[in-house]
């Protein structure tokens, strides 16, 4: 087994250019990420769907990296990380050319496998991309660099259901009511008109990959050494471990990781139609993701400027798990705008939570590193199911009183925050 060895620099500003780089990456990630928030509503219309059925984009997005995150570690051992990251561009590009037809014939299982591809693309390049930024500095900043990284994430995911709503989401409260009272014939016509909406922009994005994934191989990227265990000799050594899963502080952080971006996941994507819930046009309830992403970025600020100087990382940790129970019991209670509001600071809460648990969970893996992270992409996957659970539970329920689905997902990030990221045996 290999793992993930530092990048040799001798100044800072050696690491300026790769993370110059990998924020851009990080940038395009998050526009496409969170195009789902957007998409969802969309599709739900454009395809006739139910809330639990609409719900399905999440899920065909993030199970692509529980599927393929192992896959994606053999991958960058054969090619690099540079090159797999080349390589994860030019699959998420495959992905959108697939929105083309899933458009031209209104299908929502095209849609759905167009999303798949995009995501599997991802896993690949968060495989890569961030143990390469934990290793690009000291291991005790790491949550800093990563909080930058979150910030070019989350704000191009703020300017995405912005730009992308107004795009999909024109006259669609027009259209909603039209449809009632349409032929099959006409309704289908409508329809089909409002589906190849997305072409032009998913065209664009996929020649953006293209002309990213080229600035990638032109450029000077230091390759990420994967070479044998380097730990410290002073700390407790790898060699007595038979399995990764003998690390209680990497099993736990899957589990808080998983959770977590459950949270995130609904925070962003049922916002809009909780919006609806409340009674928001489907037009301005397209818009409500850009503030939980808003949040996230104030959140990123905060770490940056505060960790690991006056904030440790599992502190930060803690502090984000009692916050997003707060804000989440007071959606839970509250009513109209306030209780939107409150949903929407779930974006803050979380914003620390992703760059907080990476380090405490690859701490001390040794020779596991490079395993251990390839499972904590697997972890992405808590935004496939967690999403998919609120959409039955709003078809049963509510849109609010599905939110109680968040509860016990905070609480465990907090025990783990506390406790469970120091166990150090079962």
């Amino acid at each position: 087994m290999q793992t993930v060895a530092p990048v040799q620099s001798k100044t800072k500003q050696n690491y300026a250019l790769p993370l110059a780089i990998i924020g851009v990456l990080f940038f395009l990630f998050g526009f496409i990420t969170w195009t789902n928030s957007v998409l969802i509503p969309y599709l739900k219309l454009a395809c006739e769907l139910n809330t639990s059925e609409s719900y399905l984009v999440t899920f065909a997005f993030y199970i692509s990296y529980f599927v393929m995150a192992l896959p994606s570690g053999w991958v960058l051992q054969k090619t690099g990380f540079k090159k797999g990251m080349i390589l994860g561009l030019l699959v998420m590009c495959i992905g959108m050319l697939v929105f083309i037809p899933a458009a031209l014939t209104r299908t929502y299982s095209v849609f759905l496998l167009g999303l798949f591809i995009v995501g599997s693309g991802l896993a690949i390049l968060q495989t890569a991309s961030n143990p390469y930024i934990t290793v690009l500095g000291p291991i005790e900043s790491a949550a800093q660099r990563i909080s930058i990284m979150g910030i070019c994430n989350k704000l191009a995911g703020t300017l995405s259901p912005l730009l992308l709503g107004s795009i999909f989401m024109k006259d669609t409260d027009k259209l909603e009511a039209q449809i009632k009272t349409l032929s099959e014939a006409a309704k289908a016509a409508q329809l089909d008109e409002l589906a190849q909406r997305v072409i032009v922009p998913y065209s664009i994005m996929a020649a953006a990959l293209v002309g990213l994934a080229m600035m990638v191989y032109f450029s000077h990227l230091p390759e990420v050494s994967q070479s044998d265990d380097t730990e410290d000799k002073a700390t407790e050594t790898t060699s007595t471990r038979s399995s990764v899963l003998s690390f209680p502080n990497l099993v736990l952080g899957f589990i808080a990781l998983f959770l977590y971006v459950g949270v995130e996941v609904i925070a962003g994507d049922t916002i809009a139609g909780y919006g609806q819930f409340w009674g928001y046009k489907l037009s301005e309830a397209s818009k409500l993701p850009a503030y939980p992403l808003g949040g996230m970025v104030i959140g990123y600020i905060a770490g940056i400027l505060l960790i690991p100087k006056y904030l440790t990382q599992n502190k930060a940790l803690v502090i984000s798990a009692v916050s997003g129970l707060i804000f989440a019991i007071g959606a839970l209670f509250t009513r109209g705008d306030l209780s939107i509001y409150l949903l929407a600071g779930l974006g803050l809460a979380n914003a620390l939570i992703w760059p907080a648990i990476w380090p405490l969970a690859l701490n001390k893996l040794g020779s596991f590193t490079a395993l251990g992270s390839s499972i904590l992409v697997m972890g992405i996957a808590g935004g496939a199911i967690l999403p998919l659970l609120y959409g039955q539970l709003t078809d049963k329920l509510n849109a609010q009183q599905a939110y109680w689905l968040v509860i016990p997902c905070y609480l465990f990030i907090l025990y783990y925050a506390l406790a469970g990221h120091k166990k150090k045996s079962w």
